[in-house]
């Protein structure tokens, strides 16, 4: 399609403009070839006849979908007007400052504070393709680090700009992207290091200038070196033409360097008064400018700043005040007055103070100071002669001394920091960050504008080399004919300044000439290139300057300075001065044959891409142009063996407004930069460019159903491109892509608005035709509505007309019939009358005669009932006073024996008293044996451990013999420590068993007293009782004749009472002698040898071989059953005997209630029930009793069974084993007297029988060699026995420690021996099922296999299907209840120990393995609240079970263990997280944004040459399915490995708040996916999201929650934009989003296609308007780091110990459960 064709009406066009350079306009009438006028619409909607030509038309506009795009090569026209509009409307409205276009990333300062730099966003843009996120820095940087890392190849940020355009802080944001992303692993901390030396740098080497507050005076290339893991391990930087010029002068509103006035500002500071400096209004140097403060600075903090880099430099204060007093010297230098002495010649008075303080600093005389700068000395072949200057000759040579002083200071503070930079290791890859001047032209230009000029020409030349290598490279790649680009060349320019007799060589050689000047040096170039050169020029109207055509522009230069400034001297006397300085900074500067420092370093090995031209003299080098010429030339070696990327500073407006526009600023700047040459290069050929996979989702509209319909995408492309565009020449077919020439694509895409206009009117037709039908169908329905109701109207109108009619009828009938009734009814009424009273006579004659009838029978009923009751009555009175008879005798009887409980409740006080003063003596006592315990103790202290030596021998001894009793004295002291300890515990629970005896016979008082209440309460009611019986009293007064009989009768009863209660009493007695001689008979009736007959072998094999101890212990046990049985019956007789008793109380009291007044005896009756009140008091209390001696038996019965059991383990018919169980039955006998003194004196004699068994087993014993007579001496053998028993054994602590355990066992034991004495023909006695106390046995050798087995070695894939939960965890935990039974602290402390360093082992090891992790913190998390659940805390216990509560750990508090548990736990919690992170992150932004989730709801859009990776048609990329099946797969591994059902809801919220928070900042940084479209997408991505959380009952996770962005994000791209309600909608409902957030969104809406409209720029300002109350965050990602606070919930575990079983894959078996 031609060019031409294009011009139709409705399409606009630029046309130039004074003001805004180029303004758009709308064709109003279709141009045709030929046509001199072009009939335009401006958009303020004036009419323009613009006059054109066909060669020159005026350059289209590209359409509205295109304009906003991240890359200006994306384009359809590539042309300065499209290029300038796209940045406007990117920079003034949409607020986005970063550009590309092509390679180069063109950057607008916004002179503003964006939010954009943070950590955030760096870790958003790592590991990013460039053309998937917004332009950005960092997107840069992170091109170069990926092209470093991926092909080892050098790379080169080149970042240049004029002043004040944001070079600087370019540059130093790309080096904090390299040290955040490259950290290294040493602690030496090189990033840091590498950014602190930006702020020395710009404090020595910016200034304020009238476009820039920190202007950088100075180029700089700063090289960071990386090692082969792609770390940073050092920095080198080269610094290029510093202005030196500025120390001695500055223009108006401008500043020296920055370093004067922190110095300055801080003059007052201690640290800085010897330097003996002022404000910076009282130097010369630094007052120039008019103006030293720069509004918002601290200068002083600023100090504070440069100091603190200096010092993580590795500068030392020394260092630093070296450099301050240089400072301050040139300071002072500057106010050293210079006096004039007549016309030839200057003076300065020697005692200038400033002089002196300059001198003072710098170790200088200062009379030769002050001589040789008014004073200069010329050596000539013959003489030296010293000639005199004039004031203002001597004021330069003053100033060229400060200049050069500083500038070696300069050059010293960045080798110094390259020093500091440096690292032992070798280099393997580096990039170059260079920030350096742009082109710069000014009202009047001079030496150093004409150097940066230079400078830039030869970037600009590398720069043009490199995009069109580039362009050919991409041509190559993908196969399409390469046609020579014209661009523009420079090198005649670049030749013209530095060739042979050049403009540099000329100047060189002018300044070789004694007597050169710039005159004569002018007049060179004007003879060498004036009409020769067509790049150079004299101006008309001046002798004194000369212009050059540079690439971006004409510049004008003047000739003064440039020889001086060439040959930058300082005369040779003042350079012996400084010389021979005494301060030896100072003096280093100026030394001879000092070789400069290289500022390129020597760590790279660089080959030119041309030859360098090489000086041939030494005073040819010596100048700055032949140095300057020399650095460029190595720079540009750098540059060509390294990959540059290019950054382009633009400078929007010169009065430093944030988003102001300036359009004439800025493309005087695009030109300069080479942008407009680059989009030129690329207009040439084919600058648009499309894969196939975006030109068929764009341009599918436009296909046929046939085209359609083929399988292969390329070939579908081809067909439309040939029936659209027949011109083939117009496009090219490569590889991947489809290129096209300009304005072809703005060509498709009008065709494609047309076909999406077409189709919108089509469907309006349809939609407009079906509501008009609608309409028509509705006024239809509404018309025969309207119809109906009125003929029902009439309808209506008429019935009711018939209606009353009818009515009018009906009521004149009616009327005329019952006239008619009521006159027949008349007529009929008198006959009705007489036939009434007739009928009425005759009933009252019958009813007289039934009356009399009834009232006859019913006379003789009454009176045959009467003598009934007569006769019921006589019967009734005779059997009550029967009744009163014999209550009166049982109440007598009653009496006496309420009297003898009350004699028996005295005694059983006095019992307890006599108890408890035996406590107290008993307690004195114990007092004092612990007092001499204690002193005997700390005798025996400092001889413990010789003690504990020769103890364990003597338990040797005592195994091989028993007759070396010397070491016995040994034992006895620590056992007597351990007596103690026994008694005291002894004591303890006696107390308590007082303690609770005292409080259950409160108890029992407090129940007899509310028994008591209770019978008062029956009294008083029998008192109401009484009240009611007056009268039945009185009736049967007239039988009280009787009454005398009934006496007699009562008392006979009494009698009988009195005689049963005696019964009772003999009973009693006989009951407790029948107990006594039972006892003594079951242990006098037992034959040994006939019992043991009946045993079998393995029965035997428990006893004692001493017969008499087994019998001993037979003998007891079978009493204690019979006392038992004998206890139980008569507790079961006392329980019925006192229930009779109260029945009996209840019915006395109620017959005594009922003669209350007949016998007068109602207060005898109350004291009756007082008596038995405390009777029955008496009685239970007696109960407690009984239950005491059962208790104590019980006690007894369970010390002889640990004693038999032990001995049936022991003893293997040694004799040391006769001495255990010797010494056991005297702790049994010991036992058996403590419970004996608080029982009756039945059980004294057993007590007595039990001493003398033992006391014959003493004697029989060949070991013992004395017989021990005292009861001290027993004591004292039995805990010197006890405490051997415990070192030897750790069991039977275990055993003494839990009773509850032991009983059980030993009672099963006992059940046995019992069915074994009872059964003498069974030989083999049945054993019960084993039952598992939840603890595993181990061996402390074992410990290591342990935890390699089930930790280290364990796999948890393919085991844990079939194990409970946390089945590790259990083993662990009982195996430390095993260690704890054993109350073995260091075992336990070992297993502990262990167990956490396995865990953090095996974690450590498998860091990145998710299942491992997952499992080892199920396991930790079981483990942990095992340890709660078993700690014995009450608030732990709450869910136990009795038996569970059975299994809690008794011996020590493993508190410290759980909270160090705990922390590993939330450590592998985090870790557990991140590999979580790790695994979904790189799913997240392709499946939750890129992928269409919604099919063909999405339109690609041209990406220009950054393409976006989500363009490449790629099979394997993540879809939404992929997200959702990377959750599923961490879900069901953390339920598989058991983990508590919480803390995966915890986990899975994590999951979602970074799905959110990734999708939310990726969309924040992608204007191409912020769209109404992708909103929809988005939205139904969350859906899914939320239908998985329901899925797996994960509501109430809170994820969705964490969501709540990101959907009002979508929800807002949605939305509709426009009025004022909408912004308040917005702002109402946008919550979770901040202002900076919604401004975003809002600033980077993109519309897909042209039917969408745009954010306009007043809606953007009323939501910020409505924003601005709002205090929130000002960042605009968030933060992906983010870790909700984790909460491990206590879970008990609902697994008994007892039933977990081991299996066989874990490699256990050296474990036994117990």
């Amino acid at each position: 399609m031609a060019v031409a064709e294009l011009y139709t009406q409705y399409n606009r066009v630029w046309i130039p403009d004074p003001e805004e350079v180029w303004k758009s306009a709308e064709i109003a009438k279709d141009y045709r070839v030929g046509d001199k006028i072009l009939r335009l619409l401006l958009e303020d909607g004036t009419e323009l006849d613009y006059s054109v030509n066909p060669e020159s038309l005026p350059p289209l506009r590209n359409p509205d979908i295109l304009v906003g795009e991240n890359d200006l090569t994306a384009l359809s026209y590539l042309h300065e007007p499209a290029v300038l509009h796209n940045l406007r409307i990117r920079f003034a409205e949409s607020k986005l400052i970063y550009t590309y276009s092509g390679i180069i990333l063109v950057a607008m300062n916004p002179y503003k504070q964006l939010p954009i730099y943070g950590d955030a966003i760096i870790h958003a843009y790592s590991g990013q393709n460039m053309g998937d996120m917004d332009p950005h820095i960092f997107a840069v940087a992170e091109e170069a680090y990926k092209q470093m890392a991926r092909n080892n190849r050098n790379q080169s940020i080149i970042v240049s700009g004029e002043s004040g355009a944001g070079k600087t802080v370019s540059a130093r944001y790309a080096m904090r992207y390299f040290a955040t992303v490259s950290k290294s692993g040493s602690n030496t901390h090189v990033e840091d290091k590498v950014l602190a030396s930006n702020p020395i740098t710009e404090a020595v080497g910016n200034a304020k200038t009238t476009r820039n507050d920190n202007s950088s005076r100075f180029g700089k290339y700063t090289e960071i070196s990386f090692d082969e893991r792609n770390q940073i391990i050092g920095a080198n930087m080269r610094t290029y033409l510093l202005e030196k010029s500025r120390v001695v002068f500055q223009s108006e509103n401008e500043r020296n360097y920055h370093i004067f006035y922190q110095l300055c500002a801080s003059a007052q500071q201690s640290e800085f008064k010897h330097l003996k400096l002022g404000s910076a209004e009282e130097f010369n140097y630094t007052r120039m400018g008019g103006n030293t403060v720069i509004e918002g600075v601290n200068d002083q903090a600023e100090m504070v700043e440069t100091q603190k880099t200096f010092t993580l430099l590795g500068f030392k204060e020394d260092f630093q005040m070296d450099v301050f007093k240089i400072l301050a010297a040139i300071l002072h230098l500057g106010n050293v007055q210079i006096a004039a002495v007549g016309s030839e010649r200057s003076s300065i008075r020697e005692d200038d103070r400033h002089l002196e303080v300059f001198c003072e600093l710098l170790g200088l005389e200062s009379g030769r100071v002050a001589q040789w700068l008014c004073n200069r000395r010329i050596v000539t072949s013959f003489e030296t002669v010293v000639k005199p200057m004039t004031r203002p000759q001597a004021a330069h040579a003053r100033d060229a001394l400060a200049k050069k002083i500083y500038a070696h200071l300069f050059h010293f503070i960045v080798e110094s920091i390259n020093q500091a930079l440096q690292f032992s290791g070798k280099q393997h890859t580096f990039i170059g960050v260079l920030d350096i001047y742009g082109f710069e032209t000014f009202d009047v230009n001079s030496f150093e504008q004409f150097c940066i000029n230079y400078a830039n020409e030869k970037l600009q030349q590398q720069f043009n080399m490199h995009v069109f290598k580039l362009e050919q490279e991409e041509y190559m790649k993908e196969d399409i004919p390469w046609t020579l680009i014209d661009f523009y060349d420079n090198q005649p320019v670049i030749d013209l300044i530095e060739a042979k007799m050049g403009i540099l060589e000329l100047l060189d050689e002018e300044c070789l000439l004694p007597h050169g000047t710039d005159e004569n040096w002018l007049q060179k170039l004007y003879n060498n290139f004036v009409n020769k050169n067509p790049l150079f020029e004299k101006p008309r109207m001046s002798n004194t300057s000369f212009v050059i055509q540079h690439f971006a522009d004409k510049v004008e230069y003047k000739c003064e300075g440039f020889l001086e400034k060439n040959r930058d001297t300082v005369y040779d006397m003042l350079v012996e001065i400084l010389r021979a300085s005494k301060f030896h900074l100072c003096a280093s500067f100026f030394q001879e044959n000092q070789v400069p420092p290289s500022p390129f370093g020597s760590m790279i090995t660089v080959k030119s891409a041309k030859q360098v031209i090489k000086p041939n003299s030494k005073h040819f080098r010596t100048t700055v142009g032949s140095k300057f010429r020399s650095s460029l030339y190595l720079l540009m070696e750098t540059l060509n063996a390294t990959t540059p990327h290019y950054v382009r500073c633009i400078k929007p407006n010169d009065e430093k407004l944030p988003f102001e526009f300036d359009s004439k600023r800025i493309v005087q700047q695009l030109r300069a930069c080479g942008v407009l040459e680059t989009i030129r290069i690329s207009a040439q050929s084919y600058p648009s460019r499309w894969t196939y996979i975006e030109f068929y989702s764009r341009y599918s509209i436009l296909m046929t159903k046939q085209e359609l319909s083929f399988s292969d995408k390329k070939e579908v492309c081809k067909a439309v491109l040939h029936r659209f565009i027949q011109d083939s020449n117009q496009y090219q077919f490569g590889k991947t892509k489809i290129f096209f020439r300009a304005g072809q694509v703005a060509y498709l895409e009008k065709l494609r608005l047309d076909k999406l206009r077409q189709s919108c009117v089509m469907i309006q037709k349809h939609i407009r035709g079906w509501l008009q039908r609608k309409k028509f169908l509705r006024e239809r329905q509404a018309a025969l509505i309207i119809q109906q109701y009125f003929r029902g109207q009439q309808t209506v109108s008429l019935y009711q007309l018939i209606r009353m009619a009818t009515i009018t009828i009906q009521a004149y009938t009616r009327g005329f019939l019952a006239r008619r009734r009521y006159r027949k009814m008349l007529e009929e009424h008198k006959a009705v009358i007489l036939q009434k009273y007739a009928r009425a006579w005759l009933a009252r004659r019958r009813f007289q005669s039934i009356r009399r009838f009834v009232l006859n029978i019913q006379l003789t009923y009454r009176v045959q009932r009467l003598q009934k009751k007569l006769e019921d009555q006589n019967k009734e009175n005779h059997g009550l006073v029967e009744k009163l008879t014999s209550l009166a005798a049982l109440r007598a009887g009653d009496v006496e024996k309420i009297q003898k409980l009350e004699t028996e409740l005295e005694r059983a006080a006095t019992h307890r008293q006599h108890y408890e003063e035996r406590g107290k003596r008993y307690r004195d006592a114990v007092e004092e044996k612990l007092a001499k315990l204690q002193k005997h103790n700390s005798e025996l202290e400092t001889e413990k451990e010789k003690i504990q030596l020769k103890l364990q021998e003597k338990t040797e001894e005592l195994k091989e013999k028993m007759d070396n009793l010397t070491k016995q004295l040994f034992d006895d002291v620590r056992k007597e420590e351990q007596q103690r300890t026994l008694l005291e515990k002894s004591f303890e629970l006696k107390t308590q068993d007082y303690e609770k005896q005292i409080q259950s016979l409160k108890e029992e008082i407090k129940a007899l007293k509310d028994e008591k209440m209770q019978l008062r309460h029956l009294v008083e009611e029998g008192r109401v009782t009484s009240d009611g019986l007056k009268a039945e009293v009185a009736r049967l007064s007239s039988q009280a004749k009787t009454i005398s009989e009934f006496e007699k009768e009562i008392e006979l009863l009494q009698a009988q009472k009195i005689d049963v209660e005696k019964h009772v009493q003999s009973q009693k007695r006989e009951m407790r002698e029948k107990m006594s001689e039972i006892t003594k008979q079951l242990l006098e009736s037992y034959d040994v040898e006939d019992v043991r007959s009946r045993l079998s072998v393995e029965d035997l094999e428990h006893l004692n071989e001493d017969g008499e101890l087994w019998f001993a212990y037979e003998g007891l046990k079978k009493a204690t059953r019979v006392l038992e049985s004998h206890f139980q019956s008569q507790k079961d007789c006392y329980e019925k005997e006192i229930e009779a008793l109260n029945f009996k109380v209840v019915h006395l009291s109620q017959e005594i209630n009922h003669l209350q007044k007949l016998f007068r005896e109602e207060n005898d009756v109350n004291e009756s029930i007082r008596h038995e009140v405390t009777r029955l008091t008496s009685e239970n209390m007696m109960i407690p009793d009984f239950k005491q001696q059962i208790s104590e038996l019980e006690k007894q019965k369970q010390d002889l069974e640990i004693r038999l059991n032990e001995q049936a383990e022991k003893m293997k018919g040694k004799l040391e084993e006769l001495s255990n169980q010797l010494n056991r039955s005297q702790e049994e006998e010991g036992t058996q007297r403590k419970a004996i003194e608080a029982q009756n004196e039945i059980h004294t004699k057993e007590k007595e029988k039990l001493i003398d068994k033992i006391q014959e087993m003493q004697e029989a014993s060949e070991h013992l060699k004395k017989q021990f007579e005292t009861e001290s001496e027993v004591k004292s053998n039995f805990r010197q026995e006890a405490s051997r028993l415990t070192l030897e054994n750790r069991d039977l602590e275990e055993e003494l420690d839990m009773k509850d355990r032991v009983i059980k066992k030993l009672q099963d034991q006992v059940k046995m021996l019992s069915k074994t004495a009872g059964k003498a023909s069974d030989v083999h006695s049945s054993s019960g099922p084993k039952e598992y106390l939840g603890m595993l046995q181990y061996k402390r050798e074992d410990e290591a296999k342990l935890i390699q087995n089930l930790i280290l070695d364990l796999k948890p894939r393919g085991v844990v299907v079939n194990m409970i939960p946390g089945l590790p965890a259990h083993i662990l935990f009982m195996c430390v209840r095993y260690a704890d039974s054993l109350n073995d602290a260091n075992m336990l402390k070992s297993l502990m120990n262990s167990t956490i360093n396995g865990i953090k082992q095996v974690v450590k090891e498998h860091l990145e393995d998710f299942e491992m992790l997952s499992f080892w913190l199920s396991n930790t998390c079981h483990f942990l609240n095992c340890l709660k659940q078993y700690s014995g805390e009450e608030e732990f216990m709450k869910h136990n079970s009795p038996q569970q509560n059975k299994n809690c750990l008794n011996n020590f508090d493993l508190s410290e263990y759980r909270q160090i548990l705990s922390d590993v736990a939330i450590r592998i919690y985090h870790q557990f997280i991140i590999i979580m992170e790790n695994n979904i992150q790189p799913i997240i932004v392709p499946g939750m944004l890129e992928y269409e989730s919604l099919q063909g709801i999405s339109g690609l859009k041209p990406t220009g040459l950054r393409k976006r990776s989500s363009s490449i048609d790629d099979t394997d990329t993540y879809t939404m399915t992929s997200v959702l099946q990377q959750l599923s797969y961490f879900y069901s591994t953390m339920c598989q490995n058991g983990l508590d059902p919480e803390l995966a809801r915890q986990a899975v919220k994590q999951l979602f708040f970074l799905i959110g928070a990734v999708t939310l900042n990726s969309l924040f940084l992608r204007k191409d996916m912020c769209s109404c479209r992708k909103g929809m997408q988005i939205r139904c991505n969350i859906s899914y999201l939320e239908e998985w959380l329901k899925d797996k009952n994960l509501q109430n996770s809170l994820a969705k929650e964490t969501l709540e962005p990101l959907s009002q994000a979508a929800w807002l791209l949605q939305v509709k934009k426009t009025t004022d309600s909408d912004a308040k909608e917005i702002y109402e409902r946008c919550t979770s989003l901040s202002a900076v957030q919604i401004m975003k969104i809002l600033n980077s809406y993109t519309p897909i296609d042209d039917f969408e409209k745009r954010v306009t720029p007043s809606f953007v300002r009323k939501v910020q308007a409505l924003l601005s109350s709002r205090e929130d965050s000002s960042q605009l990602m968030l933060d992906t780091k983010y870790l909700f606070q984790v909460t491990f919930p206590f879970t008990p575990s609902p697994h008994a110990l007892e039933m977990i079983q081991i299996p066989s894959s874990f490699k256990l078996g050296f474990l036994n459960r117990l």
